[in-house]
């Protein structure tokens, strides 16, 4: 099966095919650093890092790149909240944008390390791309799809005719359903900021209409074609940058350029919190840190793959905690396999090895296929479960020689890690106390078939809060949270 992927510019599913054979270029979206990076981040940058892997699985040299936002509105603001006009004065504003932009930066990397998402090959910064910026807003000027207004310059949407095309919203819809209040001195209320005059105490650079700083959406042009080149395969990012934010960029780069920018629109779906849209506006709003004063990242990271990217998911303690169960099954499973290892005599196989491979190949087919149809993660997660059910089935019947493990360890964990799902398990040693002494004379009783006593020992264990299961391979011990 070929991997198809759903482009929301077609709105319809597509046999993948990138514009270079063997390689695949990928942008999305940033981090506009302000604030904790949150769990609708988590959600969009997990997505991506798992098309990544999956599409370097399937042999594609990937070039992903991923930019930073360091300059914005909200920055701005928050750069000057509890500062006097005297340290305002004495520090330039940009430096104190950047302290803001390099801590929340520092952040979001800790977070996505720990929810093991591979680093991107490159993170442009908008403050080290405005000179690009300024040209490319001269050239739309110059090719007349933009225009100058009391240094403000802003894109003439009407100039370009396939404007909306991503969104599939008419013009006329567009104007009705218009939420920011409308700027009179423009041609006409949908045309939007390319360049934007810097008020008083706002960080600025020079440019042909005077002290400004360029808009949002013109940051992204520069930065994917200065990486990517003027055509590339994929653009991504969560549904709500659709529009205007992407409708926005397709206009100002295919207007400069002439050509077609993307060929594989990507957008993640919404984080719910009691089917609201999580959002700050709300007040519904999770950081990753305090998901993770609670949660395993890993368990957050298997919540977040649990749903198909582009549906919406609905957050809870109660799903963080399915979530959790369910991910502690993936691990147990691979903890038994490394106890019954411990344990293990070489005993002979009772299945071939080959005839155990071409089994457990059934499972991975159903997680490729899963993969391949639009990176469909849930059901790739439900193919890891088959596997691991199989596996459990055959070592109940007593398949346990040690070639026969190994492989079901590494088939289930191969399958993981293309998910970017890392497997902790603890390696059981026995404590060097009371309790491992304990242990072991349970352990002696039962070889001597001393039943009595190991019972006593186990009464004396449940006490100190030590549970005991004993298995056709021994006796495995657990301390009770």
């Amino acid at each position: 099966m070929e991997l198809r992927i759903y482009n929301t510019l077609s709105q319809k599913k597509e046999e993948f095919e990138p514009l270079n054979s063997s390689e695949v270029k990928m942008y999305v979206c940033g981090i506009t650093p302000y604030d904790e990076t949150h769990l609708g981040h988590g959600r969009a940058y997990i997505t991506f890092d798992v098309i990544q892997r999956y599409l370097k699985e399937l042999g594609y040299k990937v070039k992903y790149v991923q930019n930073i936002t360091d300059i914005d509105d909200k920055i701005i603001k928050k750069s000057q909240i509890r500062m006097t006009n005297d340290e305002l004065n004495s520090k330039s504003q940009l430096e104190r944008c950047k302290e803001i932009t390099d801590k929340y930066t520092e952040a979001y990397f800790e977070v996505m390390d720990k929810l093991n998402v591979e680093k991107a090959d490159v993170y442009p910064k908008a403050t080290d791309n405005i000179e690009g910026m300024v040209k490319w807003v001269k050239n739309l000027v110059d090719k007349g799809f933009a225009y100058e207004i009391d240094g403000d310059v802003y894109f003439a949407v009407d100039k370009f005719k396939d404007y909306g095309q991503l969104s599939k919203r008419k013009k006329k819809d567009m104007l009705a359903g218009a939420r920011v209040k409308v700027d009179k001195r423009k041609k006409s209320p949908l045309d939007f900021a390319l360049w934007k005059t810097a008020k008083e105490g706002e960080p600025f650079w020079d440019s042909p209409w005077g002290k400004g700083r360029p808009g949002w959406h013109i940051e992204c042009s520069i930065m994917s074609t200065k990486h990517l080149g003027e055509q590339f395969d994929i653009h991504g990012g969560g549904r709500d940058l659709i529009f205007p934010h992407h409708e926005n960029e397709i206009a100002q780069t295919e207007a400069a350029t002439g050509k077609p920018l993307v060929k594989y629109w990507m957008h993640n779906g919404f984080v719910n919190i009691n089917k609201l849209k999580m959002s700050k506006s709300l007040g519904n709003f999770f950081t990753l840190k305090d998901i993770f004063k609670t949660f395993d990242p890993m368990v957050v990271r298997f919540f977040l793959l649990s749903t198909h990217y582009r549906s919406p998911i609905n957050y809870s303690d109660k799903e963080l905690g399915n979530a959790k169960e369910a991910y502690g099954k993936i691990c147990k499973f691979i903890q038994d396999i490394d106890f019954i290892l411990s344990k293990n005599k070489e005993d002979a196989p009772e299945i071939e090895i080959e005839d155990l491979k071409e089994a457990l190949l059934e499972y991975k087919n159903k997680f490729h296929e899963a993969m391949n149809d639009d990176f469909n993660t849930a059901s790739a997660i439900a193919a890891i479960f088959e596997m691991i059910h199989f596996c459990n089935k055959a070592i109940a019947k007593g398949e346990t020689e040690k070639q026969t493990l190994l492989i079901m360890k590494t088939s289930v964990l191969e399958l993981c890690s293309i998910l970017g799902l890392q497997i902790v398990v603890t390696k059981q040693a026995l404590p060097q106390d009371e309790i491992g002494t304990l242990i072991k004379e349970r352990e002696e009783a039962r070889q001597n078939k001393d039943f009595k006593k190991a019972d006593q020992i186990r009464d004396k264990l449940t006490e100190m809060g030590i549970s005991i299961e004993d298995t056709a391979h021994g006796a495995r011990w657990t301390k009770n949270a």
